[in-house]
């Protein structure tokens, strides 16, 4: 039983490669450019173009401004009875 899945898999994808094969071997340029598109979006996703050269788009812009200061907190002192004291209605 467990080998009927991977026959089925193997008929498959053979299938799947005769179909390449044969549109290859009677139009390539049918598979060629869509290969060509994919690699190169491929190869954009692998090395993005950042990492060619020096970053000089937006984000190295906002690496060389002002740093941020952290805001200060404080507390504003509510009219909420306090947890401790037991409520009104009893």
């Amino acid at each position: 039983m467990r080998n009927r899945g991977n026959t089925a898999a193997y008929i498959v994808f053979g299938l799947i490669g005769v179909g390449i094969l044969v549109n290859l071997l009677s139009n390539p340029r049918d598979i060629l450019v869509p290969l060509i598109v994919f690699g190169g979006i491929f190869l954009l996703y692998k090395f993005p173009p950042n990492r060619w050269g020096k970053s000089r788009g937006y984000g190295a812009r906002l690496a060389k401004g002002p740093k941020r200061k952290n805001a200060k907190f404080r507390v504003i002192q509510g009219s909420k009875p306090n947890g401790d004291e037991p409520p009104k209605y009893h």
